[in-house]
Order: C-alpha cells, then structure tokens, then sequence
C-alpha cells in the first residue's frame, strides 16, 4: 500500500531533481558570461574596482564570468543588443537609451546610497580661484561633458541647461565629451574646459571626493588639488542611481541565480562589495524597468532639444 507520506516524500524528490537539473541546464548553455560596465572611471580604475566583485560572481554562480570594461557607454547597450554582454552596469540614461531603442535588458538591482537614498545629482563644477559663479558668467568659455549617454555627464545637464535659457551649443565657444567622469574633472583641474558636469552624491562622496583621495586631481603643472579648489556653481534635480540589468531572455533560474548573488554579495563578500563603492553605499535593493520611466521622458526631451538645435 502507497501511503500520503511516501507520496509527498518522492514529489519532493523529484522537484528538486527537476531543480537541480534546471540548474545544471542553464550552466551548461552558458559556461560562461560576460559583466560589462560603462567606463564611468579610467579603465583601470574600473577594473581595480569590479575586479573582486566578478571574482566572487563567478565563484558565487559556478560559472565563469567575465569584466568587460565598455570604451564608451553605447558599448554595453550594444552589446546586449547583440546578446554578447549577459549583465550589464549602466547609467541611468544608458538603461532609458537600451529600452528605448529595443535592446530587451531587465533592471533587477539598483545602487543605495550611505543614507538610504536612491539619487544622485548633476553638478556643474568651475575651479575655484576662477571669477565664475553662475552658468550665466561662462558664456563663451569651454563646457566639458562626459559621453552623450551619461545622465550626469549630458543629459541631465542639457535638460538644466534647458531650463536656465542655455543652449550649451551655441552658448559656450566649445563643448567636448571628455569619454569619462574622470576625464572632465581632469579636462578643468589642467584648464582644458572652463566648466565641467559630473556626477555628486553628497559632500564627502563624489567623483570629485574619489578622484582625490586616490590622488588623482592635479592642474595643468602638477600641483595636487583639494576639495577647496573647486566650486559648484550648478546642481540639478535629483536623479534615479544606476541600475544592474540582465538579458531578458537568459533563463529564469539562472536570473534568480544571478539576482540573489548580486543581493548576497554584502553579506558573502563584504569587502569585495565594499570596493565597489569605496565603501560608501548600502547593499543593493531590488528594481524594476518601470522606475527608469521619468528618466527615459528625460532622454527623449533632451533628443528632442537637439532635433530643435539642428
């Protein structure tokens, strides 16, 4: 006689061999994935920093994964287009863009910051000792941006810009895209630019407050800058903080696989974590693609401007 127990005992079995196979199913169509960050640092900087976090994905996932640091920010939208990049760090306005344009990539975590938020602010930086105090004092004078799909480094401060009466290109003699965040803070530290957006969490943490403390900022005939030599003269509305997405397509198990790795990497690596930020944020909450929404009417303001300009 088959009795309940029996019963319940070998349904349970067979679920969690069914599990396990699924399991080994997704790991056997990809033995290994590629994690692709846009170059919101020099590239090596960006490597030095992931390099530990992807080394406890990969431990984590019982597959190989591998750091792709992009050239630029189109380079990990179009490389999950082509399905060749299976987790991707974006900005903001790089997610909004890959939506957008029909790339099918899923925001499953986003940054939090030290206090809990999840935003983060355009600043316009000018060197201290120069006469500029507002945007208004710099007609003329050389904008430095970051990448056209930065949201702090372009299109939020074209939409501030928009708001203020400026357009940045007929408004200042030149605007150049320095490639990174790092790159426009050093464009104005050595006078390449008279005024330079980048992004701004809070007093003692920005790209700014990070570049300095790895000794980084120096003008144009060596000497080492501080903090103090710097002003804001501009900072946007606050903007949604960076969200990780995978490919909507990569199977739902391994996708949980991956969510609960990036969710445990705190508590399981904490210093590996830790390094991503400097130590700064709070462990990852979860997200969705619908948070991305007011940023993606940003982005189509912003195309919209240009269309208007041109």
């Amino acid at each position: 006689m088959i009795n309940r127990r029996i019963v319940l005992a070998g349904a349970a079995a067979l679920a969690f061999s069914a599990s396990g196979a699924s399991a080994e199913d997704w790991k056997t169509k990809y033995p290994e994935i590629t994690f692709a960050v846009i170059p919101a640092e020099n590239g090596s900087g960006v490597t030095e920093r992931f390099t530990p976090f992807v080394n406890y994905l990969s431990k984590e996932l019982g597959i190989k994964v591998n750091l792709r640091v992009a050239n630029d920010y189109a380079a990990v939208i179009e490389g999950q287009r082509a399905g060749n990049i299976q987790i991707g760090y974006y900005g903001p306005a790089s997610f909004a863009r890959a939506r957008v344009t029909g790339v099918k990539t899923d925001a499953f975590v986003i940054d939090v910051n030290a206090d809990g938020s999840k935003g983060y602010y355009s600043v316009f930086y000018v060197l201290a000792k120069s006469p500029y105090q507002k945007l208004e004092d710099l007609k003329g004078k050389n904008l430095g941006l970051v990448d056209p799909n930065s949201t702090s480094g372009n299109n939020m401060p074209r939409f501030k810009m928009n708001q203020l009466g400026v357009d940045p290109d007929t408004y200042f003699s030149k605007v150049i895209f320095t490639g990174s965040h790092e790159n426009a803070v050093l464009a104005l530290a050595q006078g390449t630019v008279d005024v330079a957006a980048n992004w701004w969490n809070a007093e003692d943490d920005s790209n700014l407050t990070r570049m300095l403390a790895k000794n980084m900022v120096k003008s144009s005939d060596g000497t080492p800058l501080k903090k103090e030599d710097f002003r804001v003269i501009v900072k946007s509305d606050l903007i949604i903080n960076s969200p990780y997405a995978y490919l909507s397509d990569l199977p739902d198990d391994m996708k949980a696989a991956i969510k609960k790795a990036f969710l445990d990497a705190p508590e399981k690596d904490k210093e590996a974590f830790k390094k991503l930020s400097d130590g700064k944020n709070l462990p990852w909450a979860p997200i969705g693609n619908a948070d991305y929404d007011k940023t993606i009417e940003l982005i189509k303001f912003v195309d919209n401007l240009r269309k208007k300009a041109s």
